[in-house]
């Protein structure tokens, strides 16, 4: 398994591990269309130009197979350290329940000590318990309340 930072011709392989989702559709995410939005190209464009972004893909046989965004976010709290802040987890729906999804998450979390964050945290949604205690069996605890305004 290879963990890398997409390329822009990996979007139409994240958008549809985003979609393959049964929440995502609920959210209006639904089929990918063949050519990729405008918006998301500016988002995608919005993510590598931002040092503090990175887009995660896993890739197995050459192809990507699961995903995540990372932030890296200052902070005065704790010391003036720095977090990574991990969104959009997915992994390829045939392929869940075989360890892809901690070894990217192992993945990820030494990244942040590489980069000399003191935190991970993610927020998942609350219809997502199979997700909660996979994030739980990593070591993650529920310590804080999301909560999301949408615009």
């Amino acid at each position: 398994m290879e963990f890398r930072i997409a390329e822009r011709e990996d979007v139409p392989a994240v958008l549809a591990l985003l979609a393959d989702d049964a929440i995502s559709h609920q959210r209006g995410f639904g089929d990918v269309p063949d050519e990729v939005a405008p918006a998301i190209q500016d988002a995608f464009t919005a993510i590598t130009d931002d040092p503090n972004n990175e887009l995660i893909v896993a890739v197995q046989d050459g192809v990507v197979v699961g995903t995540c965004q990372l932030t890296y976010l200052p902070g005065l709290s704790r010391g003036g350290s720095w977090r990574m802040q991990i969104e959009a987890v997915r992994i390829h729906s045939g392929l869940r329940g075989n360890g892809l999804g901690a070894e990217m998450m192992r993945w990820t979390i030494e990244r942040a000590r590489a980069r000399g964050c003191r935190m991970v945290q993610l927020t998942s949604d609350n219809q997502r318990t199979a997700a909660h205690r996979f994030y739980e069996r990593l070591g993650f605890t529920a310590s804080h309340v999301g909560m999301k305004l949408t615009l």
